[in-house]
């Protein structure tokens, strides 16, 4: 063979080329399934996204007045404020330095300040004043009905204990008025108005604590929003109407109850306390309300006295035991 001749070359890639490829694939596939498996803590992310901007020397934390617009991780730690448009291709921003929004005074600039400060503090009192002139206050003649309420919503709570914690009589106090609701299941047969007798004797404990009540006794009844058509009845009002004129002739036959005191209200599906859409609700609807009404005692008043001041909060310390007392109630 002469030495010019050409030698030939294997056909093929050599052997250990496809030994390598294999090996590559399988790290690259062991890697992406390690990186399926991991997960992202933000706090750990946000912890060293914070010690890298230390790190590299980000600027220090400066109050912007402008609103970041990033709204992800990296946004919201390297850029506080909004970047102003440059015509360059430099990243460029804006901020507000405190310390020159708040300038060092001086002691003379220190006196003028503290002038401007008083008379800011004086315009303030007198507006202030200025409201407390037309506030709304409380008379003492309605702070004494408030204490009345509360005596009597108390007497009437320990009357009704046992009615009140098995929830056959739900008791609210308002500012005017205290109202006793009495569910159907405790009164009333079912599309009836006749009273039953357990709640006869639930009348005469209310009675009896009306002895001393002077003013009106409101008589309401309400029912759900079923359509009620029978032989006595062809409404829902006269079904209303018939259960709170029951409940009042078993009122006004105690003694010391006078008809004079009495005003009976129908309201049919009117006013519920519940929703109509399940049967508890309209259970609930379902009831007759005992209303004492304080409505007549002297209204609300305005004055510019110092001593209707001091009133005005004593009546703010009123409302706050009203609703205390309330919770009670509907928690028992």
């Amino acid at each position: 063979m002469s030495e010019e001749a050409e030698c030939k070359c294997p056909e093929g890639i050599p052997a250990w080329v496809m030994t390598f490829a294999d090996l590559m694939s399988l790290l690259l596939a062991f890697f992406v399934l390690l990186f399926s498996f991991s997960e992202m803590d933000k706090a750990v992310y946000k912890e060293l996204a914070g010690s890298l901007k230390d790190a590299f020397g980000v600027q220090r934390e400066i109050k912007a007045k402008e609103t970041p617009r990033g709204i992800n991780i990296i946004a919201r730690e390297f850029s506080p404020g909004r970047p102003q448009e440059t015509t360059i291709n430099e990243v460029r921003q804006m901020t507000t330095n405190e310390s020159k929004m708040h300038p060092v005074f001086t002691d003379a600039s220190k006196e003028g300040q503290e002038n401007m400060d008083k008379k800011s503090e004086s315009a303030n009192d007198l507006s202030y004043n200025a409201m407390d002139e037309t506030n709304v206050t409380l008379s003492e003649d309605e702070i004494e009905q408030m204490h009345r309420i509360l005596q009597d919503a108390e007497a009437v709570r320990e009357a009704l204990e046992e009615e009140i914690s098995q929830g056959v009589v739900d008791m609210e106090i308002t500012e005017k008025s205290i109202i006793l609701r009495i569910r159907e299941k405790g009164s009333f047969s079912s599309g009836s108005a006749n009273i039953i007798k357990p709640f006869k004797m639930i009348v005469d404990k209310i009675s009896a604590v009306f002895n001393d009540f002077d003013g009106v006794i409101v008589v309401s009844g309400h029912t759900d929003n079923v359509p009620i058509n029978t032989y006595r009845f062809r409404s829902n009002w006269e079904l209303s109407s018939s259960r709170a004129v029951s409940v009042l002739h078993v009122l006004s036959s105690a003694d010391a109850l006078g008809d004079k005191r009495f005003k009976i209200a129908a309201f049919a599906e009117t006013k519920p306390v519940a929703s109509n859409d399940t049967w508890d609700g309209r259970a609930n609807n379902r009831r007759v309300e005992i209303m004492m009404d304080y409505s007549e005692e002297p209204k609300r008043q305005i004055s510019n006295s110092s001593d209707d001041e001091s009133v005005g909060a004593k009546s703010e310390v009123m409302l706050e035991v009203i609703e205390e007392v309330t919770a009670e109630a509907l928690v028992l």
